[in-house]
């Protein structure tokens, strides 16, 4: 689209990434992520869905997403998005968690949209560092005292947060194709795996799950040739070891997910 902007930095010293998406239109599908995800909109209006909650989202407002906080947002107000987000890995949230709360934990976030937050200053001001590639001791300070007010007001440790109970034929689902995510996998192979119907089958994983078999499959292959790209993984490569047919399949879903081509987020990272 013209005008339109999508600029990542990799942050070495924090090790987390830095978003900022201007002027674009696009929706995003049902997905999810295996790092945490802390943003907020600078322009325009969002409909955000995420764990069977609805929300209109915009300016002001922050947005936390765990990893695999399943979710799909598109634009209502038919004018573009600026939004900006950071990425940070599972590793460096305990690592910054058990240096915050002297405990070692994953912190769950119970609320994924906070309306009119003032920590979105904050947010701003650590991304604004992160994106002019500073190095001093404030973008530190910036990263630990946001996280400290978000694993004080908005967090409980992972042991003790509700989790639902999956089914047995779920959660083999779910580990099959975590481990067999290359393979050419057919619905008919699920079934022949847990002996249930195609239909019953897709309609009990994707409510237990909020996202259908299939979109599991691709948020996984995703994940996983994002790994290979930061490792300098060529794009075909990094398609064929993931289970995708061709590069131009694996470059379109890879946009439809990330917001980026393969090519512009193997980029950060050389």
């Amino acid at each position: 689209m013209k005008n339109e902007t999508r600029i990542v930095k990799y942050d070495t010293d924090l090790k987390i990434e830095a978003y900022n998406f201007q002027g674009i239109m696009q929706k995003f599908p049902n997905h999810f992520h295996e790092h945490y995800v802390i943003g907020f909109i600078e322009k325009g209006q969002r409909h955000l869905s995420c764990k069977g909650k609805e929300y209109i989202i915009e300016p002001g407002d922050l947005l936390i997403f765990n990893p695999r906080d399943n979710h799909t947002c598109e634009q209502i107000d038919g004018q573009t998005l600026d939004y900006r987000c950071l990425n940070i890995a599972v590793e460096t949230m305990q690592k910054a968690a058990l240096e915050i709360t002297g405990k070692n934990f994953l912190p769950s976030f119970t609320e994924q949209v906070i309306f009119h937050s003032e920590l979105v200053e904050l947010l701003k001001e650590l991304h604004l560092v992160i994106m002019r590639e500073e190095k001093s001791f404030q973008k530190e300070e910036l990263f630990f005292f946001l996280l400290e007010q978000l694993i004080a007001e908005y967090t409980q440790q992972e042991t003790t947060a509700p989790q639902l109970e999956l089914s047995t034929e779920v959660n083999v689902i779910c580990n099959f194709l975590e481990e067999n995510y290359a393979e050419n996998i057919s619905l008919q192979d699920l079934c022949h795996l847990t002996g249930l119907s195609k239909y019953y089958l897709l309609r009990s994983f994707t409510r237990q799950k909020g996202i259908s078999p299939y979109s599991y499959l691709e948020t996984i292959r995703i994940a996983k040739a994002k790994v290979l790209l930061e490792q300098g993984v060529l794009p075909i490569e990094a398609a064929m070891q993931t289970g995708f047919t061709d590069q131009s399949h694996f470059s379109n879903f890879f946009k439809r997910f990330i917001g980026l081509t393969p090519k512009q987020y193997m980029k950060i990272f050389k």
